[in-house]
């Protein structure tokens, strides 16, 4: 979802060659780690507030320092690697989250496992840049939207496989344990990234446009706004997910509840990977208006499991393609200055989940947890109405004819 790296040079590949999935497969797993150890907290945020000490809505900032240090890291650091080989940065960023996460593991001080966290986000900021970039480089050009595909796939994964299973070894071992394993996990693909991906040059860039001049290009700034206020509803609630289940009961239900979520988001990615090239404004209204229909439902002060069950579903479906969307609309949208307006999304993005995590925790303590889902819809309602004003530019009816492209 969040790369700017660009293209430029000429590629190895060959129209005839097939995708290079055990390469691409290891960019998905970083991809998954990524998003499991941004989210986890989500799914054992009462384990972690009980045995840090602290209540849950400053529990809750651990993902809000996350998306800070993502959001410091994405434009500054991938300026200052650009000339880095793609391999030796993707090793950096994947190491980066086992130290993070083997701190917070065995940490028992909130304000380590918080500067834990922090440079975890920071390693994400690393990633994110190059993942879609490196799997593009990868893939023959033909191939190159199913190259992204397959990466991308990692986000759906951890959401529907691995939030759930980590919420559940939480509860049976301890978060603790949960987050070693994440450990382990980027062990294993250093040694498979050393073993199974090629590398890649790095590239130094001239210069980039300044962020103001991105800004006037047409349809940038909506899709910006759209980044910001949609994930910052998806968020609020995300957050504070276990702590809105307890008001329905439903406080042993987490992990399933994220399943539905996760393996409704998985359904979501395919339906937009399939799709998006001819159908990216009707897909982006259908994912805003589907979130909002949850959010709506879970609104209801006496809904039912099966009703919260049925939300979440709807949510999945409309949340699980958001990320590629974006990404592909401001691609589009942004052409020369096409890096320039990505990286503001990556930056956009982790501000407002930074902004969502501080939001919902005032949230929690002024209005309650059945203030969450309300929130949602109010947010919400602008990001459908500029969706729909830019159809022009931004999120247009038909795609324009692309003009040559350096990637």
């Amino acid at each position: 979802m969040r790369d700017h790296d660009t293209i430029v040079g000429p590629r190895a590949a060959t129209d005839d060659r097939k995708l290079p999935l055990a390469a691409l497969l290891a960019l998905t797993t970083a991809a998954f780690i990524t998003v499991l150890t941004e989210a986890l907290p989500a799914g054992v945020l009462p384990e972690m507030s009980a045995d840090l000490g602290v209540s849950v809505s400053a529990m809750g900032q651990s993902v809000t320092i996350y998306a800070i240090g993502t959001a410091v890291a994405a434009i500054p650091l991938s300026a200052a690697t650009a000339g880095w080989s793609r391999k030796r940065l993707l090793l950096a960023g994947v190491a980066g989250f086992a130290v993070a996460n083997t701190v917070t593991a065995v940490s028992a001080s909130f304000p380590l496992t918080m500067a834990a966290r922090f440079v975890a986000g920071v390693a994400a900021g690393l990633v994110w840049a190059l993942l879609a970039g490196y799997a593009r480089r990868l893939a023959p050009d033909h191939l190159q939207g199913k190259a992204i595909a397959v990466v991308m796939a990692g986000i759906p994964l951890a959401l529907s496989l691995g939030v759930p299973a980590g919420t559940f070894l939480g509860g049976v071992l301890g978060w603790q344990v949960t987050f070693s394993v994440m450990t382990g996990l980027a062990v294993v693909l250093v040694a498979w990234i050393l073993l199974a991906v090629p590398d890649q040059p790095g590239q130094r860039r001239a210069g980039r446009p300044p962020i103001l001049r991105t800004l006037t290009v047409p349809g940038v700034a909506p899709i910006l706004v759209v980044t910001l206020v949609f994930v910052l509803a998806h968020t609020i609630l995300y957050t504070y997910i276990a702590t809105f289940l307890d008001r329905f009961g439903m406080g042993d239900s987490v992990d399933l509840v994220l399943l539905l979520f996760g393996a409704a988001s998985l359904a979501s990615i395919w339906i937009v990977g399939a799709h998006i090239d001819r159908r990216l404004r009707a897909l982006t209204v259908a994912g805003t208006v589907l979130v909002a229909v949850a959010a709506a439902a879970l609104a209801v002060p006496a809904g039912s499991p099966a009703l919260v069950y049925v939300a979440v579903t709807l949510w999945g479906l409309g949340w699980g393609g958001v990320p590629t969307l974006l990404q592909t609309a401001v691609g589009q949208a942004g052409g020369e200055a096409a890096d320039t307006a990505q990286a503001m999304l990556v930056t956009l993005w982790n501000a407002a989940m930074a902004g969502g995590g501080v939001a919902g925790g005032v949230l929690l303590n002024l209005l309650g947890a059945a203030s969450f889902p309300w929130t949602v819809l109010v947010l919400l309602t602008p990001v459908l109405a500029v969706v729909i004003a830019a159809r022009t530019h931004g999120f247009p009816a038909r795609r324009a004819n692309p003009a040559p492209s350096r990637r």
